[in-house]
Order: C-alpha cells, then sequence, then structure tokens
C-alpha cells in the first residue's frame, strides 16, 4: 500500500522533476515568456464567434434527428440553390427543390435579382403556335413583297377590300372537307319590315356570291355567269333578258345548276371570276371607277359595288365559318373603314326610301339640295370606325356637327352585323343620346341595307 501524497504532489500547479535527456539528443532551448499584444491580455479567453462552426458540404445530419431551424439541408448550398434557377423560373423544380429555392431567395438578394431576370425572359418565351396556317399568311407576304417593290399595275385602294376578302374565303375553302359543303348554312336578312331567313349549303353560298358578283363582272365588261351563250360576254340582245336583281339571280342559278349545292365545284369559277374583276379594274385604273352597275332597282358606281361585294363576303364567310365551327377574323381596319364609310353614305338615301315607303316616321321639315338640315352624328368606335353626320330632312342636305339633334355609338362589328341584317335594329347594342324617332329610324335604315 502506497503511502500518502503530500499536498504538494496534488496541486494542479506541482511540476515534474525534469527528465534526463537522451543521449545524443539536442539541447533544450530556455523557456521564454510568452510576449502578447496590448488588446489579448495574458490569460484571457477567446471570443465565442456568433456564427454557427462551418460544416463540411456533404456531411448529413444523423438520421432521425431534426434539421437546425434556419438552416437548408446541406445539399440545397448556395452553389447548388443558384444553378436550380432556371429550372425554377420555368416552374420544373420538385417540390422539395422549389420550397428551398424560394426560402434561400428570401435571404440572398444575388439570387433573388436573377430569378427576377429569369422569370421576365420566361415571360417571352413564345407560346405553343396552332399547325394551321394563318388564312392572312399569303396577303401578309404579298404585302411585304410589294412593299419592298411595288406591282407595275397596283390594285386600285376601292377594290383592295374585295380583293382582300375574296382571298381570305378561298383559303377557308380550300381547307375545308368535300362533306362540309353539304353543312347546312343559314342566310339571313332585314327585308325593310322583318327578318328574313333562307337555308341553303355551303355551295348554296358561293353559287350566291358568283351569280350576285356577275353584276359587277358584266360591268366590267366580263362574261355573266347566267349567260348560257359561248363563254364570252353577254350579248346586248341577252343583256335584258338576265335579271339584275340579287335575289332573282340567285334563285334562277341554284335552279339552273344544282349540282354546284353540293360539290366543291362552285369554288374555282367563283374565284375565277373575282381574279378577272380585280384584274379589270386595276388595268383600266379610274376609268372604270364611275360606271353604272344596276342592283334592280337601285345602281351603284363600280367602286362603291366592289365594296359592297367585299362586305357581303365576309358575311357570307362568316355565315359559312359558323356552320362548320370555323373561326374568322374580321377584315382589315383600313378595309372595314371603306365598307363603314360605304353604310354611312347610304344611310340618307334609305332614310327617305323608307319614309316613302311609310316605313318610317315622316320627316318634321323638308329641305332643298345643299340647305342645312338636322343630323345625326353616327359614331362607329374601334379600329376602322369613325364620325359620320347623317341627313335627316333630306339626302341632300348640308349637315355638319352643329346640326346634329342625336347621337347613336356603336362597335364597329356590331354596326356591320346591324347592316348586314344579323342583328334586329332594336336589340342593337348601341349607346342613344337625343332625338329617338331620328335614332330609331336611322338603325331601321341600316338593317334596311341588307338582303340575301
Amino acid at each position: 500500500m502506497p503511502p500518502p501524497r503530500s499536498p504538494a504532489e496534488d496541486s494542479p500547479f506541482r511540476t515534474d522533476p525534469p527528465e534526463a535527456p537522451l543521449p545524443g539528443a539536442p539541447p533544450e532551448l530556455p523557456d521564454v515568456p510568452r510576449q502578447y499584444e496590448p488588446h489579448e491580455p495574458s490569460g484571457a479567453w477567446p471570443e465565442r464567434s456568433s456564427e454557427p462552426p462551418h460544416e463540411p458540404a456533404g456531411q448529413a445530419v444523423p438520421a432521425g434527428q431534426p434539421e437546425p431551424a434556419g438552416q437548408l439541408p446541406a445539399q440545397f448550398d448556395h452553389r447548388v440553390l443558384k444553378s436550380l434557377l432556371g429550372a425554377w423560373a420555368l416552374s420544373a423544380c420538385s417540390i422539395e427543390e422549389t420550397a428551398a429555392v424560394e426560402g434561400h431567395l428570401s435571404d440572398c438578394g444575388t439570387c433573388a435579382d436573377e430569378a427576377l431576370r429569369l422569370r421576365d425572359a420566361v415571360g417571352l418565351l413564345h407560346p405553343e403556335d396552332s399547325l394551321d396556317l394563318d388564312p392572312t399568311l399569303r396577303s401578309q407576304v404579298l404585302e411585304g413583297c410589294m412593299g419592298r417593290r411595288p406591282p407595275r399595275v397596283p390594285v386600285p385602294d376601292w377594290a383592295a377590300p374585295y380583293d382582300a376578302e375574296t382571298s381570305r374565303l378561298d383559303a377557308l375553302l380550300r381547307d375545308m372537307a368535300d362533306a362540309e359543303w353539304l353543312a347546312p348554312v343559314l342566310l339571313r336578312w332585314f327585308d325593310g319590315r322583318e327578318h328574313a331567313e333562307r337555308e341553303t349549303t355551303v355551295g348554296g353560298v358561293i353559287a350566291h356570291l358568283y351569280a350576285v358578283d356577275g353584276l359587277v363582272a358584266t360591268a366590267l365588261g366580263l362574261p355573266d355567269p347566267l349567260d348560257s351563250g359561248t363563254g364570252s360576254a353577254a350579248s346586248e340582245e341577252a343583256a335584258p333578258l338576265l335579271p339584275s336583281c340579287p335575289a332573282s339571280r340567285t334563285e334562277e342559278f341554284w335552279r339552273a345548276d344544282t349540282d354546284v349545292l353540293r360539290t366543291p365545284s362552285a369554288r374555282e369559277p367563283w374565284r375565277e371570276q373575282g381574279h378577272a374583276m380585280v384584274r379589270s379594274a386595276s388595268f383600266a385604273g379610274g376609268g372604270v371607277a364611275e360606271l353604272d352597275v344596276v342592283y334592280g332597282d337601285f345602281t351603284l358606281p363600280v367602286r362603291d359595288a366592289l365594296l359592297d361585294r367585299a362586305f357581303e363576303c365576309w358575311m357570307h364567310a362568316e355565315d359559312i365559318a359558323d356552320a362548320i365551327d370555323y373561326p374568322y377574323a374580321p377584315p382589315q381596319g383600313r378595309h372595314m373603314h371603306h365598307m363603314v364609310d360605304l353604310a354611312a353614305r347610304l344611310l340618307p338615301g334609305t332614310v327617305a326610301w323608307r319614309r316613302r315607303a311609310g316605313l318610317s316616321t315622316a320627316s318634321r321639315r323638308l329641305t332643298t339640295a345643299g340647305a342645312p338640315g338636322r343630323a345625326l352624328h353616327l359614331e362607329v368606335e374601334g379600329d376602322g370606325g369613325g364620325d359620320w353626320y347623317i341627313p335627316l330632312d333630306s339626302p341632300a342636305a348640308s349637315v355638319g356637327p352643329g346640326d346634329a339633334v342625336a347621337h347613336v355609338a356603336l362597335d364597329r362589328y356590331e354596326f356591320c352585323q346591324l347592316v348586314a341584317g344579323h342583328v334586329p335594329p332594336l336589340e342593337t347594342a348601341a349607346g342613344q343620346d337625343g332625338d329617338r324617332e331620328a335614332v330609331r329610324d336611322v338603325l331601321f335604315a341600316a338593317a334596311s341595307l341588307s338582303r340575301m
């Protein structure tokens, strides 16, 4: 049993006697006291850092223990999260990755700025396009080509809407299946007193356009589709025998060629006739613009008749598109403006005709041609619209903004639907102000411009 140790031996400051140096070892250096810096007093404990000790990347938290609060999983460090920003902007991250990235963005300003830039870039990506070609692609390409090199024989401005609308309808017809030519199409118009309807087929609509376009074709010196002669222009003896009323011409053509109502065979002659009309108007220039086209009980110059045919081509193209459930856009703004302007110029004469026929209220006063009179301010809103002042007392009265006793405002498409007879006059979505009788007369006159 060892003897008890003395207190000096138990002291923590006791020193053991130096051990004897090994043979051949270098001599030991004397102990030199440590020199402390002024701000680090001797024996001071090092300050505790407020940051958590750095752990090497990839060190996982032991299983069964929760991760420290405010810390991301070890596999989602700054470098990894920065590389995920592109996938996060495209919404291609998993739920766990999305939560990690969004939590990191609230703490890292650099990554937050980069994430905003990436999200803006994603918004500029092009959406998925339909595989169907744009029906206006041909006109856009031609417009671009002609902008670089104008055509040697340009199409007149008053014939351009007809050229564009027949091209758009032709593109629709070429995309149709043969069976769709038998789809029922409902033709609608306003006969001056009430709405009228007539059911036909897609082929019947094209035959109708072909027959009525023949009125303009004969005025330009082209063959009449109703003429069963040799194929040249209608002779002077045969011309009076051919009807000039659009409805009568249509009925006669339907009776004479019933096969055209069942097959796509009507498209080619209609399209060839349209090309010939535009070509004749282009080569003749202004020399044919004022030639008369007889529409039964009224006449129009060629320049206005082609605008009328462009408008009817558009309306019947929409009828066909509705029948086969196909989207169809309105015309270009500048073309629609020409059509709306024609309707506005025809309104004064139609208002007077309805009064003579007893279909509207009599004028409170009659004015001579050129004299001032009352007017209605017609405002057509949208691209292609404008402002017109419709004389109420005489078609040739001189009117201006100061003569307006009523104001009607319509959207451009709503106005065209009214002129086509597709919307009842009293159900038109129009803003009205002023003389109610004047508003009613003009709305009914606009619907009376329609026909089959």
